[in-house]
């Protein structure tokens, strides 16, 4: 059997921004999410990075601002898996972008749309001489701390139509 190294990579998150990490499929992918993210989010800042998984195999990156580029394209690095995706947004939140997202004709898979502390579960493998990492789940914040109040379903709803998700 071959040998497989599971390791935990924690996303470099410092102002705990809002992020969307993914698997897709082709070189293309990087402008199509980048279109995808102008359409469903005008005014919001962004920036990508996609892992290529075969020839140069390097990390692309595209966005409109160089700081969240910069921050995706390190934690895309830290990742290191082929074919998937960071993007980084300030001005939106997922929600605002992820049915453009999932609907780019590369994307195959989203892992999570957050903004909490998360860590990556990846895998590591060998193909010949050449090394392989892949993406198996991620940790997506905390766990449950109890089951939600008569009191925090009010503040939940009152906070929904605060922020004008809901009517």
């Amino acid at each position: 059997m071959e040998d497989i190294k599971i390791t935990l990579v924690s996303v470099e998150n410092p102002e705990q921004l809002n992020f969307i990490l993914g698997q897709t499929h082709f070189i293309k992918s990087v402008e199509d999410l980048y279109e995808a993210m102008i359409q469903g989010a005008p005014s919001a800042k962004f920036g990508i990075a996609f892992c290529e998984a075969s020839g140069p195999c390097k990390i692309r990156s595209e966005g409109n601002d160089d700081n969240l580029r910069a921050l995706a394209v390190k934690n895309a690095a830290a990742i290191g898996a082929g074919h998937t995706f960071l993007i980084f947004m300030n001005g939106c939140f997922p929600v605002t972008v992820l049915n453009a997202v999932k609907a780019v004709p590369e994307v195959c898979l989203i892992f999570c749309a957050t903004a909490n502390p998360t860590k990556v579960v990846v895998a590591e493998s060998t193909f010949g001489k050449e090394k392989g990492r892949g993406i198996l789940g991620v940790i997506d914040g905390f766990s449950p701390k109890g089951v939600e109040s008569a009191q925090e379903t009010a503040q939940r709803h009152k906070f929904l139509r605060d922020i004008g998700y809901k009517r």
